[in-house]
């Protein structure tokens, strides 16, 4: 089985300002990613705002950075869904359109009732996907399901044969530290806490902010894998320094529009979240230039 490993950009789907989609700009955001050092995308995860996408709108947007990828980084489709038909439909869609992996978040309305429940929702969503490498994305603070993922991904490794690992999206260091790291590939998606996940093990990154700081990103990784753990400190807390920067005044929105200044306009989020306004997206650029982030998107 394939593993994927690196810097993996939670990318962004671009939107008109009507808020319907503009796929049109996936290729030139793929390659700026690229360009940037990013080693992989993972599509319609949080980031890509997945569960605010009709299910054909997710699918469109999966084929639309698989073709821009064109084999030269994997790509990662999220296909979990609260109606479990489509997204055994999406995974279906990947494994036709060439992805290289599935992902899939717990069901979030109905919640599974319990560990054995879990098993049997992720095992029935990625049986059409033919095989590819399958990823559980724990995202508890979304989802509410406060899974342990070692025993999560223990059960589900006599269930999955395509079984990879997950994608842990938590600041619970002392759980992540529990996973068989030997067994399981674990990305690690807690963008401020990089520096932590890496020497704790971690395979690789899932995040927002590595779509505008991949450089400083990777530098974190290369200093945590050659044992430069000094350097690596360092690096963490200038990047932890330039997300607080990025995700002020509003979090996600706010990192999407900072996409502007990277070249890679992706337009406004979709209702309900709330695009900035106009006073907003101007004390945006004076608080980014302030702190210095603006000038560490724009480094080569």
């Amino acid at each position: 089985m394939p593993f994927i490993r690196g810097l993996i950009a939670a990318t962004f789907t671009p939107m008109h300002d009507d808020g319907t989609l503009n796929l049109e700009r996936v290729p030139d955001i793929a390659e700026r990613l690229i360009e940037r050092g990013v080693q992989g995308f993972y599509v319609c995860g949080s980031t890509g705002e997945g569960p605010s996408l009709s299910t054909e709108e997710r699918a469109a947007t999966a084929e639309a950075y698989v073709r821009a990828a064109s084999g030269r980084v994997p790509v990662i489709v999220q296909v979990g869904h609260n109606a479990l038909s489509d997204a055994r439909s999406l995974a279906a869609h990947a494994r036709d359109i060439g992805a290289d992996a599935l992902s899939a978040m717990s069901p979030n309305y109905f919640k599974p009732a319990d560990l054995d429940t879990l098993v049997d929702v992720l095992a029935h969503i990625q049986e059409p996907g033919g095989g590819l490498p399958f990823f559980y994305y724990h995202i508890p603070a979304f989802t509410g399901v406060p899974v342990d993922v070692s025993a999560l991904l223990a059960r589900l490794d006599g269930r999955v044969p395509a079984l990879a690992g997950a994608k842990f999206t938590s600041p619970e260091v002392h759980e992540f530290l529990a996973v068989d790291r030997d067994r399981f590939d674990v990305l690690f998606g807690v963008d401020e806490m990089l520096f932590a996940g890496m020497a704790s093990g971690a395979h690789g990154a899932v995040g927002s902010t590595y779509n505008l700081l991949a450089p400083l990103a990777l530098r974190v990784m290369d200093a945590v894998e050659r044992g430069a753990m000094d350097v690596g400190r360092t690096a963490q807390e200038t990047y932890a320094r330039h997300v607080r920067a990025l995700v002020e005044p509003r979090g996600l929105p706010a990192i999407k529009a900072a996409l502007r200044f990277a070249g890679m306009e992706a337009g406004p989020v979709r209702l309900p979240m709330k695009r900035l306004s106009a006073g907003e997206l101007e004390a945006q650029e004076e608080a980014l230039t302030r702190t210095g982030t603006l000038d560490a998107i724009r480094a080569p």
